[in-house]
């Protein structure tokens, strides 16, 4: 009977002692399941975000521009045409076409010459502005053309905007066809200076704007203004140009300046870098420009 109640109690011991291992054993291996499990889930979820296709690069960003309240409706309007593309929309702010165009005086109904017209920008805005009763011709070297504005201007003389453009590709001194006569305006924006480091018979040029333009046409020039008293030290280097250069030739030409506009002033650029878009990157548009308006003398 001793014997029978001490073997049970033995039994019994045993079995109590046994009990926490197997309760330890499911914790550790719960531990080692969820482990593993949760380790390979994230694994997982690591691996799919590493492998995820990457966002798309952000949209085209177009600064604010809004035309002062004094530019006149037709230039408006050609600003705010819908069908104009964003490549040319987030150009706007920097070269501000509402005043610059209601300081040259374009309206409805003009004959336009553009110089250097390069991809069209300047050239889309002006066929809005004069319309259908107007017409522009716009001029471009056989080298730049060649050199990298034949397929963007084809692609833009494909756009209904411009169907009255008139493109002239021909040398810079002799601009514009023999039909080209009794403009209302010539315009050159950013690259008066160009002019200079190509070499070009500025005088001759200016002699053949001077006889297109109607008695009273206005020969508008935008352009990047170098250190005064610098002359054409930077025409190739920086893209700028001593604004009493093109005052001087301009004069010496027979037109009168009749106005100037401080519109694309910046009096915080130090003129100590290139203007040229494919090297100013985030500074373009910025440049201190100096806005001319010169006009052939009224008959007497």
């Amino acid at each position: 009977m001793l014997r029978s109640s001490l073997l049970a109690l033995a039994l019994l011991a045993a079995c109590s002692k046994s009990s926490p291992s197997t309760g330890s054993a499911g914790s550790a291996a719960g531990s080692a399941t969820g482990s593993a499990t949760g380790s390979a889930a994230g694994s997982a979820g690591s691996a799919a975000v590493t492998d995820a296709a990457p966002p798309p690069p952000d949209a085209l960003v177009i600064p604010p521009y809004t035309p002062a309240a004094d530019v006149p409706e037709p230039i408006k309007a050609a600003i705010a045409a819908a069908d104009r593309t964003d490549k040319d929309r987030a150009l706007d702010a920097g070269r501000k076409p509402g005043e610059v165009f209601a300081f040259f005086k374009l309206a409805p109904g003009q004959k336009v010459g553009e110089l250097f017209s390069g991809t069209g920008y300047s050239t889309e805005l002006m066929a809005r502005i004069v319309g259908d009763a107007g017409v522009i011709y716009a001029q471009n070297t056989p080298e730049i053309m060649e050199k990298f504005a034949r397929a963007p201007w084809t692609q833009r003389m494909d756009h209904p905007a411009m169907k009255l453009v008139k493109f002239a590709e021909r040398a810079t001194e002799t601009p514009f066809p023999d039909d080209a006569k009794d403009l209302d305006a010539v315009i050159c924006i950013l690259n008066y200076h160009d002019f200079v480091w190509q070499k070009v018979d500025r005088a001759k040029l200016n002699a053949a704007v001077f006889a297109a333009l109607k008695p009273g046409g206005v020969y508008g020039i935008v352009d990047s203004s170098a250190a005064a008293g610098s002359g054409e030290r930077d025409t190739e280097t920086l893209h700028r140009i001593d604004q009493a250069v093109v005052e001087t030739e301009l004069k010496a030409a027979g037109f009168v300046l009749d106005a100037s506009s401080e519109v694309l002033r910046n009096p915080d650029d130090k003129r100590d870098w290139s203007s040229s878009p494919s090297a100013a990157g985030a500074r373009r548009g910025t440049s201190d420009r100096f806005v001319l308006r010169f006009v052939k003398p009224a008959k007497k």
